[in-house]
């Protein structure tokens, strides 16, 4: 059963039924279940399918793919030169099936471009030269690598400029679907567990997967983070080496990034990192948003050139939190830490990242869903200093200040509270010198008492509204 994704099932099925021939590109972070819904969309059922090698040379690519064509029905078939000649292999096999639309599913392309290999040029030869020329063949390309995509196909100045037909992008569960998903495989949750869990895991779908039935989610953390054979223990190494080729310098800016909740711009994660300071760096920055894993904003006030990067991957997060330093290997560590200052401050952080991860259903909430506005955190240096969890920009010239507090009890506003609240709204003044009417809004994870302080703010998201 395929959890949310109507949208993209819809254009599946539009790029099936098309009386032309479509090229489909699906992209999306690793574990985010690309290659799983391309195929319960056609029931498993391809004219032929192949999925690139690893870390492997032109040759054995070579190899796998004349056994894919093997599997697939081919009578004979040789070991293809080159990469030419395996797409004629191809195009020769095509043209032996049967009348009706021929759906060709290559997964893990970027994997099969090797250095020198031409597999760019080859796939466009293949679908300049044979498919378009054709109203029967239906070409899905998948692969982890979204920037690599986004390089060599969408970007592409040759012959592929502009010729892929349906462009599906994959992004990580809501609350909501993990609800869902949870529900779907007998797990038993609260909202309160299902955000705890997302905290850790973010949506991604492969992750939720692990999570064993009969066994509370703090149980699981422990089985799968601190247990010394823990599935998603090591996921980290795994992760950024997958996605790309020269893995070190996008895993050193994810080092820096993981250090400063607000994020960097471009100077301070050259400082930071050491890279040279050329064109390559906006290239990592690039690739890391498209791939999911940062986040490139303008902060308010500040130029556009001066776009700040933040780390939003909830994984590497909890990674760097908890895992990365820490010689682990307890069986109830995360079980054992609930009332420790380490968890409670985490848990302030990741509710935070949370609620960035569901802007679209605080601004249904607030009633400005169909308002234009840009969403950024904000802070000052200047003074005594002063952070804004969250900023929300409005096209109707209103700014929605957002205070976002984590508590698994009812909230209280204190004196204190409200007093930090009104000196950053002070600040924020002084430092934009903006003249917009500013509505303070709260979003806590549990509902805020009720009490004389209450009636200072304009308007309050909770967790259950998260979940929309």
């Amino acid at each position: 059963m395929i959890i949310g994704r109507e949208q993209e099932i819809k254009d599946l099925r539009r790029a099936y039924e098309s009386e032309y021939s479509e090229f489909v590109a699906v992209t999306g972070r690793r574990r985010i279940g690309k290659t799983f819904l391309v195929r319960e969309v056609f029931d498993y059922k391809f004219t032929f399918q192949h999925s690139g090698l690893a870390n492997q040379k032109t040759r054995q690519q070579l190899k796998e793919f004349r056994l894919s064509l093997l599997k697939c029905g081919m009578k004979k078939c040789r070991v293809p030169q080159d990469w030419y000649d395996a797409f004629f292999l191809l195009s020769e096999f095509l043209d032996g099936v049967p009348k009706g639309k021929k759906i060709v599913f290559i997964d893990e392309v970027p994997w099969m471009d090797a250095p020198r290999s031409n597999f760019v040029s080859a796939l466009e030869h293949f679908w300049n030269g044979y498919a378009s020329a054709r109203k029967d063949i239906l070409l899905i390309i998948c692969g982890s690598s979204t920037s690599w995509i986004i390089n060599n196909v969408y970007k592409n100045h040759g012959g592929l400029h502009n010729r892929v037909t349906e462009r599906i992008n994959l992004h990580p569960f809501t609350l909501h679907e993990c609800m869902l998903y949870a529900k779907s495989r007998g797990l038993v949750l609260s909202k309160s567990q299902v955000a705890e869990g997302y905290m850790i895991m973010g949506g991604v779908p492969f992750y939720w997967a692990q999570l064993q039935k009969g066994l509370s989610l703090d149980q699981n953390i422990d089985r799968l983070f601190f247990s010394t054979e823990g599935k998603l223990r090591y996921e980290y190494r795994e992760l950024y080496h997958s996605l790309f080729k020269n893995s070190e310098p996008y895993i050193q800016i994810v080092n820096a990034l993981g250090q400063k909740k607000i994020g960097m711009n471009r100077d301070e994660i050259i400082i930071a990192t050491g890279l040279a300071d050329n064109g390559k760096i906006g290239e990592y920055l690039d690739d890391l948003t498209a791939c999911g894993f940062v986040k490139r904003y303008n902060a308010f006030g500040k130029p556009k050139n001066n776009a700040i990067y933040q780390l939003i991957d909830q994984y590497t997060l909890f990674y760097f939190k908890f895992i990365e330093n820490q010689n682990v290997g307890s069986d109830n560590y995360w079980m054992s830490s609930i009332d420790t200052t380490q968890r409670k401050v985490w848990e302030g952080l990741a509710f935070e990242q949370l609620c960035f991860s569901h802007i679209s259903q605080i601004k249904q909430k607030l009633g400005i869903s169909g308002i234009v506005s840009s969403v950024c955190s904000w802070q000052t240096k200047n003074g005594d200093g002063a952070q804004i969890d969250m900023l929300i920009d409005r096209a109707d010239e209103v700014i929605n200040i957002c205070e976002i507090k984590y508590s698994r009890k009812k909230y209280v506003i204190t004196k204190d509270v409200m007093d930090n609240i009104n000196h950053k709204i002070e600040r924020f003044r002084d430092v934009t010198k903006t003249s917009q009417p500013i509505h303070l809004t709260m979003i806590t994870a549990a509902p805020l008492v009720h009490n004389e302080y209450w009636n200072d703010i304009q308007s309050e998201v909770t967790l259950d509204e998260l979940f929309l």
